[in-house]
């Protein structure tokens, strides 16, 4: 059954910041190369990424657990896109009819904008051509409390799992692409605990200005730079521990495992960022509905000027 699944970290700061240990950076480019080649050889069909978003694209005016990207266009964030993302529509509305007749209610959206939580993925592992494959935009909440469980999230993988296995998969090549954490702490404000102005960016913060949005980069960069110089004041330090306890789950395809996550132990292992994991989640769930399947952890790195525990994943289907 021709269906194959990468999950992988993201961090914006990749082409902002440098870790001390250039070793780290070439670890992660030289997978990033390594997939690259794969998927192109691989020609996937079809590409169904589970991505957050970090209020560039989703804001609290109206705020999904789950949004499919019907069409969809990148939000131009730390310089991936603009651009628009080839979702094959029809196939799109079909995965929704599958999901709703599977029993999970998901929002979609004829205008979506997917943030660097989707594109820069693509981007490593389509050559920098975010059209270059058709595409389907899964949006999972990560970002905006209060967050879908880990078990609804898995619901939700699964149902994606039956519509793939819908397929004519005789003449299809899917890609399953999940992105996200893991641990790691961005500066993302939280309703609630920031001023007005600020509240009323994460409520219909839309197409910023350049100057805004690169007034945003910099507070995050500037994290960055402190975190690695020890300053665990301005974030939740990496937490390589949970880290590899969480890929060990995916491995084992340990979902009761994972249900039983809270969205405060989440926070509290892993940081605001670790949040994204559902990400991953929803895409090994997706998978573990064609089968068994055996992964490989390409590297695994705590970088904490990249404010983020970064991991690279691929899985096969046994046979």
């Amino acid at each position: 059954m021709p269906v194959k699944l990468i999950c992988a970290s993201h961090s914006p700061l990749m082409e902002f910041a440098s870790p001390q240990d250039s070793s780290q950076e070439q670890k992660v480019r030289t997978v990033f190369a390594k997939l690259s080649e794969q998927v192109k050889a691989y020609n996937p069909t079809l590409i169904i990424a589970f991505g957050p978003d970090h209020f560039n694209g989703f804001f609290y005016d109206l705020m999904p657990s789950f949004c499919v990207g019907i069409r969809a266009s990148a939000a131009g964030d730390w310089n991936y896109g603009p651009g628009k993302i080839d979702v094959p529509e029809q196939t799109a509305l079909s995965l929704v009819r599958c999901v709703l007749n599977e029993g999970v209610d998901v929002t979609y959206s004829y205008r979506m904008q997917a943030d660097h939580g989707v594109t820069q993925p693509l981007h490593f592992l389509c050559d920098g051509q975010l059209d270059r494959y058709p595409t389907i935009p899964v949006f999972v909440n990560g970002a905006a409390a209060p967050m879908p469980t880990p078990k609804r999230t898995v619901a939700l993988g699964r149902a994606i799992g039956q519509f793939i296995k819908s397929l004519d998969l005789e003449a299809e090549r899917v890609l399953i692409l999940g992105t996200g954490g893991l641990s790691h702490d961005p500066p993302t404000p939280q309703m609630g605990a920031v001023p007005p102005e600020v509240e009323e960016f994460l409520i219909a913060g839309r197409n910023p200005t350049a100057e805004a949005r690169q007034a945003r980069q910099a507070k995050i960069i500037a994290v960055g730079q402190k975190l690695a110089a020890g300053d665990t004041s301005v974030a939740v330090p990496l937490n390589a521990k949970w880290d590899q306890a969480l890929l060990e789950k995916f491995a084992q395809a340990d979902f009761a495992a994972l249900e039983a996550m809270t969205e405060d132990e989440i926070r509290r292992e892993g940081g605001r960022g670790g949040q994204e994991i559902r990400c991953w989640i929803a895409a090994f769930a997706a998978f573990a509905e064609l089968g068994q399947y055996q992964m490989t952890t390409h590297v695994y790195e705590a970088i904490s000027e990249w404010i983020a525990g970064f991991g690279i994943v691929s899985a096969e289907l046994k046979d």
